[in-house]
């Protein structure tokens, strides 16, 4: 790909450093403050390292020595590198929720950039929530950019079985619960499973947004499946650094990279993956930043295009490890192509079909070929009926396939706090064809929509073997979750969606093959339960609690907030 180079007055950096009279000589003196010489970054590109590092973000421990790394590749190439610190938005420790803090860090991505004199930039995330939130920031900034995604962590092992985070500490909670495992066994279990630094081992939400981002065009080819502290991923975060400085000079933005096409292909890839719930809500937040259409409607489509190939938990039974192993996403890639489109440009200026021309898959029950996939069609699938008039999300290669078409009773719990108090409760009354139902847990309810909605089976259910039931919520799950779990039921049941009039004893039926999930309770009964219904008081009456409960949109749109999910730039800011 040939594009036009930009000239050094064409830098935006130079509105900063070349500005006339005072304003110029005054940002020379506060970089020579910084111990820095003109001769360092005049005439150079500028690159902002946005990162998301910190002592609570243990997945990005790594960080500061990858930073080293992409800035020797920026010095290399030419350019000035300079540290960006954002919000760490952990997964582990970020309460109520780090999806509420998704915007929060997409916000100040598009402002540090915009309000500062970078020409480019090099996005640092890994941890769920960062991945979208940086690229989201940077869309709407709209400055070249790459992306460094953290890398998995190392595989786990317990008594000679993988381990991953997330789906075998489901699991072993759940046997502990259960009074299969002592204390001291649950423990030294879920510590193997955090073996080292990096993202979720399993094909969570991390290295499922990760994946996709790689798919998009915006990192190096494969740059998402090495291992966090693998040397190779210390060559990708240097080599990033160098491409970067090419991009500025190519001004290749984006927006110039995501287009439908490539759009497609990550949706495509997504159902490959069997990848997380909270692909959908990203992605369609992600793609209307860069003003393109996605609709949950194109998930439920792809996923009768293409089988999951990809053999991983939560879904299958390896690791991202494994996954490198046996060729990464490029090889995945190169498993699917004829459902790809591969004339899409990269952010190596190379096009798809170039960059997995010859991927090799080297295990194929890690990466399994078409004719022999792990299930025969993708793995999340879309969800409408009167409990979710705007849609919900079931993803059925994690589901017990005789769950799969079910008509229970509901057992309602108001809210979390309500479910905690009452979930083991022998006088519960639940049985296995129960439904239990999970409302005031979405983007506004909850608040931030929480990955609540894998709600624990009660305990007198557990000391029978029962392991997987029916359960519905306007809440996310992690990616790493398993098990037959209705999600992002829209509209949420804070604003009154048909969540919030389900009764306990109602029957429920979810019908996956025919994409459906209704209550059983004739509309004018349902009408009256609407008419009666009272919002509850809201959670927040200052500050971005405030910001965020009046402006979040709801799932299907991606729970950007409204006045950002729209077409449009905002002005760069005078220089003075």
């Amino acid at each position: 790909m040939t594009r036009k180079r930009k000239t050094v007055a064409e830098l935006r950096s130079q509105r900063w450093f070349s500005a006339p009279g005072a304003t110029g000589v005054h940002k020379h003196r506060r970089m020579k403050q910084g111990g820095f010489a003109p001769a360092d970054y005049e005439d150079k590109p500028v690159i902002g390292i946005l990162s998301t590092w910190s002592d609570f973000n243990t997945c990005h421990a790594h960080f500061p020595q990858r930073i080293e790394d992409v800035k020797r590749g920026v010095w290399e190439a030419g350019g000035f590198p300079v540290v960006i610190p954002m919000q760490s938005v952990s997964e582990s420790f970020v309460r109520p929720t780090s999806m509420m803090y998704r915007n929060f860090l997409a916000m100040e991505a598009e402002e540090a950039i915009r309000s500062q004199p970078v020409d480019g930039v090099v996005l640092m995330g890994g941890c769920d929530k960062t991945t979208p939130g940086l690229v989201m920031g940077a869309a709407s900034a709209g400055v070249p950019a790459i992306y460094v995604p953290a890398g998995p962590l190392l595989n786990g092992y317990w008594r000679g079985e993988r381990m991953g985070a997330g789906s075998s500490t489901w699991k072993t909670e759940a046997d502990y619960r259960a009074g299969r495992l002592t204390r001291e066994e649950w423990v030294a279990s879920g510590d193997t499973t955090a073996r080292s630094a990096g993202t979720c081992n399993t094909m969570g939400t991390a290295s499922t947004m990760t994946s996709l981002t790689d798919v998009l065009g915006l990192t190096l080819p494969g740059a998402s499946s090495i291992p966090a502290v693998d040397a190779a991923h210390q060559r990708m975060a240097a080599l990033s650094g160098r491409r970067i400085v090419e991009m500025v000079w190519e001004d290749l933005k984006p927006t110039d990279i995501v287009t439908p096409a490539s759009l497609r292909n990550a949706v495509i890839t997504d159902m490959a993956l069997s990848g997380s719930t909270n692909s959908l809500i990203h992605l369609v937040a992600m793609a209307r930043r860069l003003h393109l259409d996605l609709s949950l409607a194109d998930f439920g489509k792809a996923s009768e295009g293409v089988p999951v190939v990809a053999n991983l938990m939560p879904s299958g039974k390896y690791l991202m490890e494994d996954f490198y192993f046996a060729g990464g996403l490029t090889a995945l890639l190169n498993v699917i192509r004829e459902h790809l489109d591969l004339s899409c440009v990269t952010a190596n200026g190379k096009t798809l079909g170039e960059n997995i021309e010859g991927a090799e898959v080297f295990d194929h029950d890690v990466i399994r070929p078409l004719d022999n996939p792990v299930y025969g069609s993708g793995g999340l699938i879309v969800l409408t009926g009167n409990l979710a008039p705007r849609g919900a999300v079931l993803k059925r290669s994690a589901a017990t396939p005789e769950l799969l078409s079910h008509t229970g009773p509901a057992i309602v719990f108001e809210n979390r706090k309500d479910m905690m108090a009452r979930i083991d409760d022998p006088k519960l009354g639940a049985t296995a064809d129960s439904v239990l139902v999970l409302r005031d847990a979405g983007p506004v309810g909850a608040p931030g929509m929480p990955e609540w909605g894998m709600l624990p089976i009660p305990k007198p259910l557990l000391e029978k073997g029962v392991r997987d039931m029916v359960r519905i919520s306007d809440a996310r799950m992690s990616g790493t979750s398993y098990g037959t779990c209705v999600l992002h039921v829209c509209p949420e049941s804070r604003v009154g969606g048909p969540l919030a009039l389900v009764k306990t004893g109602d029957l429920i039926r979810l019908d996956a093959e025919k994409r459906s999930i209704d209550i059983l309770v004739d509309e004018a009964e349902l009408e009256r339960r609407r008419a009666a219904w009272k919002p509850p008081a809201p959670h927040y009456t200052r500050g971005y609690g405030e910001l965020y409960s009046q402006h979040v949109l709801q799932a299907d749109e991606g729970c950007d907030f409204d006045f950002l999910a729209r077409a449009g730039v905002t002005e760069e800011p005078e220089v003075h």
